[in-house]
């Protein structure tokens, strides 16, 4: 008896380690994360770790997070720092974006299925708010002024939408190297191969047409 209980405790502190970690923890100072393998090299959580012997300093570097395009028709523009533009951040189980919103700019709903986000607003007033799970679909908002910092857990429905009338600039940490994003709107209606009509129509209850025309001026 004592040798299963013994054993159940440690099945279940193996289970909890296992569920609390969203990146694999890193076993050495580094694992910088290079595409090519012609060299040999570990494969880590999706990359192949670059011989230590051949890492230097730009490795860990990006230079210059600068202001987005924001004349598109959302009026916002999301530029990344993650494990494509830091190779270092291979294993490190984090990243970041800078996101500038134009007045009246919208940051669309959409998550992040391997990270949570902590965004601080930079410049500017935005409304941000995520929506729980199923089936409460409970709403949080909070509008937020330079300084304020907001929390939207992982995999969350979650928005920012700039009420000032000045450009807004915010950065957004992120618990993942390589987070993930999910646009909603982009995924429902713009798929490939598209999802059908009948579908789309049946799920939202709208007529086809109204389908037809989301998915054209997407």
């Amino acid at each position: 008896m004592k040798t299963c209980y013994l054993i159940l405790i440690a099945f279940l502190a193996i289970s909890s380690s296992a569920v609390s970690a969203f990146d694999p923890s890193p076993l050495q100072d580094f694992c910088v994360a290079i595409n090519e393998t012609k060299t040999g090299g570990v494969f880590v959580n999706g990359k192949f770790c670059k011989d230590p012997k051949l890492v230097n300093a730009n490795d860990f570097f990006y230079g210059g997070l600068k202001q987005g395009d924001t004349s598109g028709p959302l009026g916002s523009a999301v530029t990344p720092v993650a494990v494509t533009e830091i190779p270092g951040l291979n294993t490190l189980g984090i990243s970041l974006a800078r996101i500038d919103f134009a007045p009246k700019g919208l940051n669309p709903p959409h998550t992040h299925p391997r990270g949570t986000e902590i965004l601080v607003v930079l410049e500017g007033t935005l409304l941000v708010g995520f929506v729980t799970s199923n089936p409460e679909n409970k709403l949080f908002t909070k509008v937020l002024y330079k300084g304020d910092v907001f929390v939207f857990p992982i995999g969350l429905i979650h928005f920012q939408l700039n009420v000032g009338d000045k450009n807004a600039v915010a950065i957004s940490g992120l618990s993942s190297q390589n987070p993930g994003v999910i646009t909603i709107a982009n995924a429902v209606f713009k798929s490939n191969p598209p999802i059908s009509d009948e579908v789309l129509s049946k799920a939202f209850q709208v007529d086809n047409k109204i389908i037809d025309a989301i998915q054209k001026n997407l």
